[in-house]
This record gives C-alpha cells, sequence and structure tokens, in this order.
C-alpha cells in the first residue's frame, strides 16, 4: 500500500469524549487520506471499473450543548477500481459552514437536536433554518462531478469525484433555489438529467425540478403542501416524477414557538404525488395509501396505467420503546431499524382510476436499498439492501431482495462489524441485471480497520470475492453511490485515474 497523509484537521472535541455517537462506530476522523495499490485479501475481478463514493459525518468541534450524529461535517470516500487494483481518498467537504466554524474554532449553529435560537449566528441555512449545512447526507455524481447534500435542504457542494477537491457550489446559472436543495436527487443515466426537490417552513412547502445533461436548470416547479413537511426522498420513472407528503411532520404547535419536534399523526394518509417530468402544480396527482413514514425509495417504473413504486415502509414511523440505550438511544430511534419495523413494501398507483394498492415485499427489517442504477426509472427485479443492528444506526449486513420469486439471499457480517449503504456496479460489459458487484465499507470494532468488501452481484451470500484494506477506520456514515469510470472524466488511459488528477 501506497500511503500519504494529505492534511489534518485540527479537531476541539475533548479527548476523553463518551458521546455514544462521537465514539466506538462514530470515531470523528480528522485525516485526509491518498493511497494506492491497496493490500488485498482475495481478488479484484478486473472488469469491475469506477469509484465507489460514500458520504460520512465527522465532527470538527462539539455541539453548542446537544450533539447529533447528522450535525457532523461532510467527509466522502472514495474507492477506486481500474484493472483489478484500488485506490482510495477522503476529504471534508469544504463547506461555508466548515471553515466558518475552523476560523471561529468552535461551533457557531444549533445542531437537529438544539433549539435554533441557541445559534451563534443566524446566518444559517436548512428547511428548518439556522442550521449548519454539513453537506453530509448524500452524494451523487452528475455530469462528471460529484455533488453532496443536506436532508434539511441546502447547497450542492461539487467535489472533483478523484481527487474530492472541494469545487465550489452549484450555481445552474445564477437559478439555484434560494431554498436549496434536499438530499436524494436523482439522476437518470438515460437522459443525463438530475431531478431534485426541497422543502421549507413557507408556502407552496415544497418545489420539484430537472437539470439537464448540461447542468442547466430546464425545469421548476412548486408543489403545494398543507403545511410544513418533512419529505426525504423521492422517485422517478421514464415519464414521471413520484414526490410524498408523509403524517410524519413537525408538530406546528411547536413550531411556532422555535421547537422542531416531528410527530407521526396515523390519523393521516401518506400521499404519493405523481407528475409529469416537466409538469407543473397543476398536473400533480395525489393518491393516498395507509400512513406511515417513508425514509427511502429504491425505484418506480411504469406497468401499463400504473407506477409501480418500492420502498421501505415503517410500520412504527415514532418509536417509543427505546431499550436501554437513554437518552441519546431515544434521541435517535427514528433511525433504529427494528424499532420502525422498515419493510420493503409496493405501492401500485393506477392513473385510470386513481386508486392506490400496497402490498408488503419482504417479512425481513431492511433499509438502504439500492439496485443496478442502469435500471432507475425502469422495471427491476433485485434490490440490494442494509440490514440494522437493534437500536442503533448501523448495519450488520447484506440483503439481495429479488422481487419476482420473493427469495431473499443473506450475508452477514460478524458481530462487532458495521456496513454501509451498499452499491451496484454493473461489470464492464454486463448483459443482466445481477451481472456485477455489490461494493461497501465496513468498520471493523474488533481489528480497528476498515476495509471495502466486494461481492458477485448474483450470489452476494457466498461472501465477499475481496477485502481491500484501507488505512484508517472510517466512520459510520449515510448514503454512498457508484460511479463507472465511463462517466468520470479524466478516466479513460489513465493508470491510476487518481494520480493523473493530480494527486
Amino acid at each position: 500500500m501506497d500511503v500519504e497523509i494529505l492534511g489534518r484537521v485540527l479537531s476541539t472535541l475533548p479527548e476523553d469524549d463518551d458521546h455514544p455517537y462521537r465514539t466506538g462506530p462514530w470515531r470523528p476522523q480528522t485525516t485526509e487520506w491518498k493511497a494506492d495499490d491497496l493490500e488485498v485479501v482475495g481478488e479484484i475481478p478486473a472488469d469491475l471499473d469506477g469509484l465507489y463514493l460514500r458520504n460520512t459525518e465527522n465532527p470538527v468541534h462539539p455541539a453548542l450543548e446537544r450533539y447529533h450524529p447528522f450535525d457532523g461535517d461532510g467527509m466522502v470516500h472514495a474507492v477506486g477500481f481500474r484493472d483489478g487494483r484500488a485506490f482510495y481518498r477522503n476529504r471534508f467537504v469544504q463547506t461555508d459552514g466548515l471553515l466558518a466554524e475552523r476560523e471561529a474554532g468552535g461551533p457557531l449553529w444549533a445542531g437537529i437536536a438544539e433549539h435554533p435560537g441557541k445559534s451563534l449566528r443566524r446566518d444559517g441555512w436548512g428547511a428548518r433554518g439556522r442550521m449548519k449545512d454539513a453537506s453530509s447526507t448524500d452524494v451523487v455524481v452528475h455530469a462528471g462531478v460529484a455533488l453532496t447534500s443536506f436532508y434539511q435542504c441546502g447547497d450542492l457542494y461539487r467535489l472533483d469525484p478523484l481527487t474530492l477537491e472541494t469545487l465550489g457550489k452549484s450555481d445552474w446559472g445564477g437559478m439555484f433555489p434560494s431554498c436549496g436543495v434536499s438530499a436524494h436527487t436523482k439522476t437518470d443515466g438515460h437522459t443525463g438529467e438530475l431531478l431534485f426537490f426541497n422543502y421549507g417552513k413557507d408556502a407552496p412547502y415544497m418545489h420539484y425540478g430537472v437539470v439537464d445533461a448540461g447542468n442547466r436548470l430546464v425545469h421548476y416547479t412548486e408543489v403545494p403542501l398543507p403545511g410544513p413537511r418533512l419529505p426525504h426522498d423521492m422517485a422517478f420513472t421514464e415519464n414521471y416524477a413520484i414526490l410524498n407528503d408523509c403524517p410524519l411532520f413537525w408538530d406546528p404547535d411547536l413550531l411556532a414557538k422555535g421547537h422542531h419536534a416531528a410527530r407521526f399523526r396515523p390519523d393521516l394518509p401518506t400521499r404519493l404525488g405523481v407528475l409529469p417530468r416537466r409538469g407543473g402544480a397543476s398536473e400533480i396527482r395525489w393518491f393516498e395509501a395507509e400512513p406511515t413514514y417513508v425514509l427511502h425509495f429504491v425505484n418506480a417504473y411504469e406497468e401499463g396505467d400504473e407506477i409501480v413504486l418500492d420502498g421501505f415502509f415503517q410500520g412504527d414511523p415514532e418509536p417509543k420503546d427505546i431499550g436501554d440505550g437513554g437518552f441519546y438511544q431515544r434521541m435517535f430511534r427514528f433511525l433504529a431499524l427494528d424499532r420502525m419495523q422498515t419493510r420493503l413494501h409496493r405501492w401500485r398507483l393506477d392513473l385510470r382510476t386513481g386508486r392506490c394498492r400496497e402490498e408488503r415485499l419482504s417479512e425481513s427489517i431492511t433499509e438502504f436499498g439500492v439496485l443496478n442504477n442502469t435500471y432507475a426509472g425502469r422495471r427491476h427485479r433485485y434490490a440490494y439492501a442494509a440490514s440494522g443492528v437493534a437500536g442503533w444506526f448501523l448495519f450488520n449486513g447484506l440483503v439481495k431482495h429479488d422481487l419476482l420469486t420473493g427469495a431473499e439471499e443473506r450475508y452477514d457480517l460478524p458481530e462487532g462489524v458495521y456496513g454501509s449503504e451498499p452499491a451496484m456496479a454493473p461489470r464492464v460489459g454486463s448483459t443482466a441485471e445481477d451481472d456485477g458487484y455489490v461494493v461497501t465499507l465496513t468498520s471493523d470494532m474488533n481489528e480497528d480497520r476498515s476495509e471495502c468488501l466486494i461481492f458477485d452481484a448474483a450470489r452476494p451470500a457466498d461472501g465477499p470475492l475481496a477485502r481491500v484494506l484501507l488505512p484508517e477506520r472510517i466512520s459510520s456514515g449515510t448514503h454512498a453511490t457508484w460511479a463507472p469510470g465511463s462517466a468520470i472524466p479524466g478516466w479513460a488511459g489513465t493508470d491510476p485515474p487518481a494520480t493523473a488528477a493530480g494527486l
């Protein structure tokens, strides 16, 4: 392994830190690495060609009062594969908030679990206002650039996908929305488009837009809602975008007092909004479904007069039973998969009758489902998802769902080893939906190290084909993506690609 330290960020966290979400699997990283020719146990397939990118939360400073893991500063990790070899990079996203707090030497904005009035600066970002836009939730690649985003809306930070150098913020010719963009932007590999939404506390409460393959904002429309909501994801088909209005949102009475407390309203339906991909507010059709909260969708596609939408139904969106984890586990219960009872689910939206039919696709508790992205917006058969550890936001395995037969293949990580959101990487020249590889990063608490695991996407239960050793144990985080080498400028004809990109 050829390893070089690119930089270190000065942290003001206490040396004896005992916060449950800044220790153990959430121990922050402050070192930025460049590592080529990584050590491999097994053999990296020669037809695995591209980048696995993952965003994580790495707090540099303590909270003003009460830290929540989603407050951590964004750090992106990249593991690249080319000709049977692998390289690794990680970099902080150089957000405005991170730079300001580094200059101040401490925290300036209240976090998700703190009252906004505690902020030392009032020029924050986000759907709830006065928050730091950490850009630590999601990452996608569009028009050859990696884009990081924040789940409560903010800027889209542009990163070189090879070096992870921050290139600035998306501007879209001066047309970037003033209320920001939510995480879970969607890329359509068939059209080159980026689809997005945002939300906030002022009417109409939501917007939807499209950026074309040339990185131009070509469509932006209001999506009127009954009040402030907390949508987290969206989906699309060849012709439609699917948005949502779930009955878990800020309590209106508390919101009027400046408190952002989410409450589930089981007396209200889940509403799924369908509009043409370039449609306006008058063209939105709302379908009512069983009350739940959907954190993540897998995919959607058109089947005759119906739109088929797959995602994760929460059996208990506001769990009260939090076990013995105390205050912080109670605060973080909204992402304890076993408490929320998240299961793969299907909604069928009939465009002819306006009715919605639903069916459960699995009894397994899984979430963070992904697919072969060349099937995004098209009919798919397979979903790859993570299984959760009881009471914690940690993944202890990988499940392949066959949505045609109902069969499942499972790979369980050893105790004390936690995975990340998987990504499906079609092999070069692939001929079938599961003809490729599944990639994930692990945090091994037993050996104090991290690895990148590569599975055969057709048979993940057989275990990893290769384990790629990383230079440092990474922190637990959120979302990931796969970018084929063909989608990355400067990739072709370089060896390794990251070296030619200036590192």
